[in-house]
């Protein structure tokens, strides 16, 4: 049986996912409705020239790179990577004192 510890950290890391989740397809549907607010303020203002482009391709990257790192599609960002390398800073650490108390 798990113990209670354990149960909380799960809880905690589920929690912390399910948050960013909720921030991805925040930023995503503040993405949607403010680029249709400029096309319809670009189109109505000047249809001649166009330029409601320029801020839905520059923030679509932004909600791209967003997207793949909620999602775990970056290998550098993804929890996984995170996680190992806490790990290793952890047991560089230990590392380092064991050689430092023996001296």
């Amino acid at each position: 049986m798990e113990n209670t510890y354990q149960q909380k950290e799960r809880y905690f890391k589920a929690k912390n996912r399910v948050d960013k989740i909720k921030g991805f397809y925040g930023n995503l549907s503040s993405y949607v409705f403010v680029n249709l607010g400029l096309l319809a303020l670009n189109l109505w203002t000047s249809p001649d020239h166009l330029w409601f482009y320029w801020p839905l391709l520059g923030w679509g990257i932004g909600v791209i790179i967003h997207g793949m790192k909620v999602f775990n599609y970056l290998p550098f960002f993804n929890q996984d990577w995170e996680e190992q390398k806490i790990k290793e800073l952890m047991e560089e650490e230990q590392e380092t004192r064991k050689q430092n108390n023996y001296k």
